[in-house]
């Protein structure tokens, strides 16, 4: 396991924080060790929620030119058609997964292939799981395609997020698995498929980003 990169300044601020909560309890209840260790307790375990939310486990990822691999670990939440306006502009099959804040909260790419198209949306912040939060909440729409298929990926910053972050330009190229974005504090991950395809997640199924597969082409 590792940190990821976006963590840093984040665990930075974090642990200087903790640090001086800690030393100002420790003066202000020094007669009162009874109070000052359950405190202190709290405050530690908050900081270590701050690092733990920015870790990259190992994990063996799983890649094939006719699978789609899961961006994000989370919940599948939705499995529905729905109307794609932004991009395609006609009725696509949605998977959403929804990432609690004990997730790991990097995104990987599903396929192998090319950035066909990437914009950033500035918006609100409703929960994650709110209806109008595909169209209404900060978010990016990434759209990946090879010769087999094309793929529309939205990042949606929920409640607790408050930033987005992509790492894809339209044109770039981009592996299998490999990052391309990251979400802080709580979100949601959209992918959008041609109507027909015939997916392997069911609703309510937890899923790891990299390793399960969402759908043979």
């Amino acid at each position: 396991m590792y940190i990821h990169r976006e963590g840093y300044w984040h665990i930075f601020i974090a642990t200087i924080i903790w640090l001086s909560l800690t030393a100002l309890l420790y003066w202000l209840c020094c007669t009162l060790p009874w109070l000052f260790w359950p405190l202190a307790v709290i405050l530690f375990l908050l900081w270590f929620w701050v690092l733990w939310f920015f870790r990259i486990p190992k994990r063996t990822f799983t890649k094939g030119g006719n699978l789609i691999i899961s961006p994000a670990d989370g919940k599948v939440v939705v499995i529905e058609e729905a109307m794609e306006p932004e991009y395609f502009k006609d009725k696509r099959l949605q998977v959403s997964i929804f990432m609690s804040p004990l997730n790991v909260h990097v995104n990987r790419s599903p396929i192998t292939g090319k950035t066909a198209y990437m914009k950033y949306h500035p918006g609100k912040y409703l929960v994650a799981w709110h209806p109008k939060s595909s169209t209404e909440n900060e978010r990016t729409t990434v759209v990946i395609e090879n010769n087999h298929v094309t793929l529309l990926l939205r990042q949606i910053a929920g409640a607790m997020a408050r930033r987005i972050k992509y790492y894809l330009q339209p044109g770039d190229a981009i592996e299998q698995t490999d990052e391309f974005g990251f979400i802080r504090f709580g979100s949601r991950v959209d992918v959008f498929f041609p109507v027909g395809t015939k997916l392997e997640v069911t609703i309510g199924q937890t899923v790891k980003g990299g390793q399960t597969i969402l759908a043979k082409i």
